[in-house]
């Protein structure tokens, strides 16, 4: 969606009465630059601009940034001072393994900003995983400073009674806040709200209805009817909520016409309940298989899914695990072998370039994926030296904005393309004039 699309909604989204609107951060930092030839950072301002009285919220995968590996600190510093100084209130801050250890900077520069530092937890369910296990990580959370905690159940499959206790039990446990966030995936996520907050949770994750439901979030409407007038009343706006989603439905529609938004990923899918594959991660596994004309595979392809995630140590399914795992099975079905083609981005998680993994790799697997390679057992970041001086220095000649140097950081050559393009338009010359004296001349 454009920002301009947005834009009429922003003041009335404002009085609705929310906790917050997550609006930046996540996959729309990639989308704006990739797809819309928009800078990310002026969608941010323009938001808070609009949006005076509702915190803005954004998702922030620790030492990931928005992007798909680790980056150095002074990167991960930088970019939390830089999007709390452009209006975030309140980071959610994921690491895909749960290693606490990849959220550390993130959280205590947050906080350093004067910003909200929620750290999300990964739900996922293994051999592993138990209620006992999330009510830990929410202790370890609330002693790192964490100023709330929110249950992450990117897949879906956390269901209404299991809700029930956990959430139950990680209030019983800590003192500060907790928010949950779950996707229609599956079919069961306002059920599993209702059962949460009957449990005792503060706050929940919903999209309006326009774009609820399927790959995303319960719809708002929904939620605050179902609450009206019981103890857990939101207070929220029925009718102006009916008003602002009147209006993206418009909007959704276009985007169903012009074939952006497919209609299948609104839909309930129960293989998510077998094989906890995200919404995100179940398009993108289509999109391969397009891609090597093997989409007959598609549920050979499913079944292998938890196969690759045990070989792995059971991480999470959530970005950038889930795509690393979703490619290594495409990959093992495709071949007719399995890890006859190994990713790097696999080779990472077995030597342990994305942190340490719920449960260990065997021995066997790693002989098989990175023979003789010494796995890292330290917190990956700290093998990376400083980047963020050398990374002004090769984009200097571009820079338009202090915020510039982040946006190539992360996604490098969509940003150098998008500068490109951006001084064409403000100066009317190609790349060939770049010097900071011509530049200087032209203006």
């Amino acid at each position: 969606m454009t920002t301009d699309e947005m834009l009429p909604m922003l003041n009335k989204l404002d009085e609705v009465g929310f906790y917050s609107l997550e609006c930046w951060g996540g996959a729309t930092f990639d989308s704006c630059l990739r797809f819309l030839g928009e800078d990310p950072w002026e969608r941010l301002r323009t938001i808070r601009k609009n949006v005076k009285n509702t915190k803005l919220q954004m998702l922030l995968r620790g030492q990931n940034l928005l992007g798909y590996k680790n980056y150095a600190d002074d990167v991960v510093e930088y970019f939390v001072k830089k999007s709390i100084a452009n209006g975030i209130d309140i980071i959610r801050i994921f690491d895909a393994l749960n290693d606490f250890r990849n959220i550390e900077v993130a959280l205590k520069a947050c906080k350093q900003e004067g910003g909200h530092a929620q750290v999300a937890v990964s739900y996922t369910t293994s051999p592993v995983h138990n209620i006992e296990t999330f009510v830990e990580y929410a202790k370890t959370l609330e002693n790192m400073g964490a100023d709330s905690i929110c249950i992450k159940d990117m897949a879906g499959i956390l269901l209404p009674y299991d809700a029930y206790e956990l959430v139950s039990k990680i209030k019983e446990s800590v003192k500060i806040p907790l928010q949950i966030h779950t996707h229609y995936t599956s079919g069961v996520g306002s059920m599993t709200y209702l059962k949460a907050i009957e449990a005792g949770a503060d706050i929940v994750d919903t999209a309006l209805s326009p774009f609820a439901l399927g790959t995303s979030q319960p719809a708002t409407e929904s939620v605050v009817a179902t609450l009206s007038g019981t103890c857990y009343d939101t207070g929220l706006n029925l009718k102006l909520l009916n008003e602002i989603a009147s209006y993206f439905d418009k909007i959704k529609d276009k985007y169903i016409e012009n074939g952006t938004l497919a209609p299948k990923m609104l839909g309930v899918n129960s293989n998510i309940l077998l094989y906890q594959v995200p919404g995100g991660m179940l398009s993108n596994l289509v999109s391969q298989l397009k891609e090597q004309n093997a989409l007959d595979k598609y549920e050979e392809v499913l079944k292998e899914v938890p196969r690759v995630r045990k070989d792995l140590g059971y991480p999470p399914l959530v970005t950038p695990t889930s795509q690393i795992v979703g490619t290594q099975a495409v990959f093992n079905v495709v071949t007719g072998e399995r890890y006859k083609m190994v990713t790097k981005e696999t080779k990472g998680i077995v030597k342990g370039e994305y942190g340490k993994t719920p449960a260990p790799i065997s021995d066997e697997i790693k002989q098989k994926i990175i023979g003789s390679d010494t796995p890292i057992t330290c917190r990956p970041a700290d093998l990376i030296e400083p980047e963020l001086l050398k990374m002004k220095e090769e984009i200097a000649k571009y820079m338009e904005q202090e915020e510039d140097v982040l946006t190539y950081a992360l996604f490098p050559q969509i940003a150098m393309n998008f500068f490109k393009e951006r001084q064409k338009k403000l100066y009317g010359f190609n790349e060939e004039l770049t010097d900071f004296e011509n530049k200087a001349t032209v203006i």
